[in-house]
């Protein structure tokens, strides 16, 4: 054996001998453990009429109760995902029967969408929220057709009553990374619609729905929709002005949400068959087939999350 074959011999079992000595303190990653109660499916495709927590597919479009709530809102049915949000949002909370005069909701980040405004003219009280104007202006927000400070802004289809919109919505400023600890409690419907992956990281998205739950009273209901990976549940924009959540993602929320003593309804991650949950909508967006897109290198889509504060 020549001198170099000797050295090169001789690291090699230096080397092998480190990483032994430190394989005892090696820790693999842990799988989280998750309660029974998070229910997976997965080879059913998601209904509108019966909502679970669910992806955006084509098939919930064709449906009467869309339909309806597209009506409701104001709206032209329309194949885009973000319509989808509000309908399905609605047809949640109405599943549930949360519908009903007095009851309170809060929503965060809500923008200009007309949810506060269907709200109110089903005679419940509505806490609408969003960042305050110089966090909007640092973040683009501000100067988009998304933001607004008026209160009148958010009925300005005419969804509701002018004076029982006035008396029933109003309009404060709440960081979502900050949910004041005197909100916990109040209310009985909790709601946001693709807000939570703008908050920063994955990390802040979970958080906030974690916390954005202390807000229910016993019996109440979260709904939030935000963006989900289709493409990897490893790879995927961990960080920055959106985030994109995994499906491990989601799951570590509900199994962390049930350990806290709330019921996230059963999980459903089937994408759909129709033809445009086949098709991925590429920049800049179509106003009317945009149930999937791409987001950088990412295929997404929107899916629904919720919640239940037990009695």
């Amino acid at each position: 054996m020549n001198l170099g074959k000797s050295v090169l011999l001789i690291l090699s079992l230096f080397l092998l001998c480190v990483c032994l000595s430190s394989f005892g303190n090696f820790r693999w990653p842990q799988p989280f453990s998750c309660p029974e109660s998070v229910k997976v499916i997965s080879h059913e495709e998601p209904q509108f009429e019966n909502p679970i927590s669910q992806l955006a597919t084509e098939r919930q479009f064709s449906s009467p109760k869309f339909k309806y709530w597209c009506d409701e809102l104001h709206e032209s049915l329309r194949m885009h995902r973000k319509l989808w949000e509000y309908c399905y949002v609605m047809e949640v909370l109405d599943h549930f029967q949360m519908l009903l005069p007095g009851r309170k909701a809060l929503g965060f980040g809500v923008g200009k969408e007309p949810i506060p405004a269907l709200l109110a003219k089903f005679g419940i009280s509505v806490l609408a929220s969003d960042q305050d104007f110089k966090a909007a202006q640092e973040q683009g927000w501000a100067s988009s057709d998304q933001y607004t400070q008026e209160q009148a802004a958010l009925n300005s289809r005419g969804i509701c009553d002018p004076k029982q919109f006035e008396k029933l919505a109003h309009l404060t400023t709440i960081d979502m990374n900050h949910i004041p600890e005197s909100e916990e409690g109040k209310f009985d419907i909790v709601w946001s619609c693709c807000s939570l992956e703008h908050l920063g990281s994955i990390e802040a998205g979970l958080e906030f729905i974690k916390n954005s739950v202390k807000c229910l009273k016993p019996g109440g209901i979260a709904v939030h929709t935000t963006e989900f990976n289709l493409s990897s549940n490893q790879h995927t924009l961990f960080n920055g002005g959106t985030v994109l959540f995994r499906q491990q993602d989601i799951l570590r929320v509900a199994c962390e949400l049930s350990k806290m003593g709330y019921h996230v309804i059963d999980l459903n991650f089937n994408p759909g068959s129709g033809v445009l949950d086949r098709y991925v909508d590429l920049p800049p967006y179509s106003n009317d087939q945009h149930v999937k897109l791409q987001i950088e290198n990412y295929h997404c889509t929107s899916i629904g999350i919720v919640v239940c504060k037990p009695r």
